[in-house]
Parts: structure tokens; C-alpha cells; sequence
């Protein structure tokens, strides 16, 4: 209990609770709507606008959250008109997002000392600014879930029957992507670039093991991801290793261990 004499701790602890809230609800979605690929698209090609930011003297959050954006829209409106095969989109938008960063990365006069943290996470370096926006970030999912379920959940089971039922699908769908890209972004500076998705996808697979709705599965993967981030944490401080790839690696060991047993 000691190391919670120290603010930062405190501040690490704090966002990752707030973040297991947003990569349980959001991650769920992700997995059932099967956009996995997807969400790893937006998460890389974020990179992009960390690169351009870092190049003119801007917030690499404000930058990676532009580009996230752009890609998450941009796959969908291709996909939708069918110009491009969805798989081709994020292909193209992942690589060309990633070029992009390490080209402004290069041009940077001075050293991005930074660099690693976006890429590989530094939980230790959130600021109070970092949770607020995470807590309303949090907040506004649980809420909008809750009121809008019965959409979302059409939407991410079957579009069709969404029509069906009159709810303007393209809507919902753009609406979710951002939120997606959002929530991704937000968890950047914690876990980084690289193992950002491990919270927004095993957690969920997990949960879907034991549960077939996808309320169920929403707030299942909270208290997986809570867990795993405390575990995590615990671990990390008592022998001094990065949290993100400490919570990443807990997370696929108990996915493989649960897919054994059942």
C-alpha cells in the first residue's frame, strides 16, 4: 500500500480502472461486430497524426485523434460504397498512417523522446488531464449504452434486421466508429500503440466464452479488464516491467487458458 503514497501511482491506478470501463463496453462491440481489423487500422494509422503533431509543435493526442477519425470514417464510407474491399481500405490506411508518422518522425528536428511511450504505452506519465477525459469518456459510453442499446445491439448483430427496424444504420455505424476511434486514442498514452487492442479484444473474447448477449458480455469484460489491469499493475510495480505489456501477456494467458479448459 506504500506505493499509493505517490501520486503517479495513483493517477496509473485510476485511469486504468476508468479505461477497463471504456475497452469493456467499446471492445465489445468491436469483437461482436467482428471489426477487429478494423480497430487495429484506426490504432495504427493514429501514428500519423502523432508524427505531424510531433513536427508542428502540437499535442500528439490532438493529432493521433484527427487521424483516427479520418481512418475510422474513411473505412466505412469505402466499404459501404464498395469501391474498395473493406480488408483493402484498412490496409491502405494502416500502412499509408504508419508512413506517414515515421516521415514526420525523421523530419523532426531533435529526438522524440516520447516516441516509446505512444508506441509501447507509459501509464506512470498520465496526467489529471488524461482522467477527466477518460472519466467523461467513460461516463458518456455508459450512458449513451444504456439508452441506445437496443440499436447498438442490432447494428453489431445484423444490419439488415436494423433497417428492418427503421434505426438509420449508416448513422449508428459512423457514430460507433468514432467512438471507437475516440476510446482507442484515449487509451494510447497507457498501454500504447502496439498493445492497445489486446485491451479491447481478449477481454471480450473471454467474456463471450461464458456469455451469449451482448450486455452480458459488456459488463463481463469490465471486471476482466478491471482485473487484469489491477493484476497487471501489481505485478509491474513489484518487479519493475512495463504495465502495458505485463496486462497484455496476463490477458492472453488466461484467454488460453480458458479456451484449454472449455
Amino acid at each position: 500500500m506504500e506505493i499509493f503514497e505517490y501520486s503517479f501511482v495513483t493517477n496509473a491506478v485510476l485511469l486504468m480502472l476508468l479505461m477497463s470501463v471504456v475497452a469493456g463496453i467499446v471492445g465489445s462491440y468491436i469483437v461482436v461486430r467482428r471489426m477487429v481489423f478494423v480497430a487495429g487500422g484506426i490504432t495504427h494509422s493514429s501514428f500519423g497524426g502523432i508524427g505531424i503533431a510531433y513536427y508542428v509543435g502540437m499535442s500528439p493526442i490532438v493529432g493521433a485523434l484527427v487521424f483516427a477519425i479520418l481512418t475510422a470514417l474513411g473505412i466505412e464510407m469505402l466499404g459501404q460504397k464498395g469501391k474498395v474491399r473493406e480488408d483493402s481500405a484498412i490496409a491502405m490506411l494502416w500502412s499509408l498512417g504508419m508512413s506517414i508518422g515515421v516521415i514526420f518522425m525523421f523530419l523532426t528536428p531533435g529526438y522524440t523522446s516520447n516516441l516509446m511511450g505512444f508506441m509501447f504505452g507509459d501509464v506512470l506519465a498520465v496526467s489529471h488531464g488524461d482522467i477527466i477525459a477518460m472519466a467523461v469518456m467513460a461516463i458518456l459510453i455508459s450512458v449513451a449504452t444504456y439508452v441506445f442499446y437496443r440499436p447498438i445491439m442490432y447494428v453489431a448483430f445484423s444490419p439488415s434486421f436494423a433497417k428492418l427496424m427503421s434505426w438509420n444504420v449508416r448513422l449508428i455505424t459512423m457514430v460507433m466508429s468514432i467512438v471507437v476511434a475516440v476510446s482507442i486514442v484515449l487509451a494510447i498514452k497507457a498501454v500504447g500503440i502496439i498493445l492497445v487492442l489486446s485491451l479491447f479484444t481478449i477481454p471480450q473474447t473471454i467474456a463471450n466464452i461464458y456469455v451469449k448477449s451482448l450486455g452480458k458480455m459488456m459488463v463481463v469484460s469490465v471486471i476482466i479488464a478491471i482485473l487484469a489491469s489491477s493484476i497487471g499493475l501489481s505485478v509491474a510495480f513489484a518487479f519493475d516491467l512495463p504495465v502495458g505489456a505485463v496486462i497484455t501477456a496476463l490477458l492472453a494467458i488466461v484467454l488460453i487458458i480458458h479456451k484449454i479448459v472449455r
